[in-house]
Formats: structure tokens, sequence, C-alpha cells
């Protein structure tokens, strides 16, 4: 479980910082009409997304958690500022979960 919590933390980064300059993005594209950092940045985004979306999935299975669990943490990459939220829940979750399987 240790071994996926690492993965998933740094995609969680990942992805929140693109989701924000993707909403700059989409505000520069229409509010003033300059399309070419959305065009750039919405498949980035929608790119690291599935790999977060992944990694959820290694972890969730790995930490045994409920499937509305890991869909709530799946949804936790669309929302701005949410993933950096549900990364350090979800980082305790697992940190006290491990520190009860060593004891």
């Amino acid at each position: 479980m240790e071994s996926a919590l690492k993965p998933f933390r740094v995609l969680a980064y990942v992805v929140g910082c693109m989701l924000l300059i993707l909403c700059v993005a989409m505000v520069l594209r229409y509010g003033f009409g300059n399309p070419a950092l959305s065009k750039i940045t919405a498949p980035i985004h929608g790119g690291f997304y599935m790999i977060y979306l992944v990694t959820v999935m290694n972890l969730g299975m790995k930490a045994r958690w409920s499937w509305p669990y890991m869909a709530g943490v799946m949804l936790g990459g669309t929302v701005p500022f949410l993933s950096f939220f549900i990364e350090r829940r979800v980082t305790r979750r697992v940190q006290a979960a491990l520190a009860a399987a060593e004891a």
C-alpha cells in the first residue's frame, strides 16, 4: 500500500495544478477569445487525469476501499483545489492504516 501512495500523491498535485492552469486557460479562451493556452493545457490535463484514475484505482484496491469512496477520490481531480484536500485526507487515512497494521 505504501508503494501505491507516492504515485497517488504526486499525481494528485500534478492534476490539481494542471486543473488550475486549465481554469485560467478557459477564462482566457471564453472571456478574452484567446484559445491558445487551452489547446495545450486541456489534453495535458486529460492525460494526467487518466493516469491519476489508474493510481487511485491501484491505491484503492490495495487499501481495500469501497467503490463509492474510490469514486469520490477519483472525482477530486475535477474540481479546482479539491485534489489537494483529497490528497491530504487520503494520505492520513493510508498512513493510519499502515500504522495500525504495524501495531
